[in-house]
């Protein structure tokens, strides 16, 4: 369950945010996840609940938003939208694909005092 280790990066980093433009309490973090990421985006939820315990996050709201992946297939030229890794070119059915967007964990926005 690499979700536990993901939010306690989650929180060193809102951490270190903190001390860089002073502020002692988090309200929301919005994350955005793409569907490349293999992140599991309600184990994400739970255990962010858990590790910000204690925290300058505690009771924060986590939000997500979720973005799907998008390839180039070599065959056929065209750029398709991919929901997980193996999935064929839904044109030609091609699997020699080059993932452009999806694989990533990015805090798009908080929101704190």
């Amino acid at each position: 369950m690499h979700e536990m280790a993901l939010c306690e990066g989650l929180v060193q980093a809102l951490e270190a945010q903190a001390g860089t433009a002073a502020f002692s309490r988090v309200h929301a973090v919005e994350l955005e996840i793409g569907a490349l990421a293999a992140v599991e985006c309600e184990a994400m939820r739970f255990n962010f609940g858990i590790v910000t315990r204690g925290t300058l996050a505690e009771d924060a709201r986590l939000d997500i938003v979720e973005v799907d992946g998008r390839a180039w297939c070599m065959q056929c030229g065209t750029t398709v939208t991919l929901r997980r890794f193996g999935d064929p070119c839904p044109h030609c059915d091609s699997l020699q694909l080059q993932v452009l967007d999806g694989k990533q964990i990015r805090i798009r926005q908080i929101e704190v005092t």
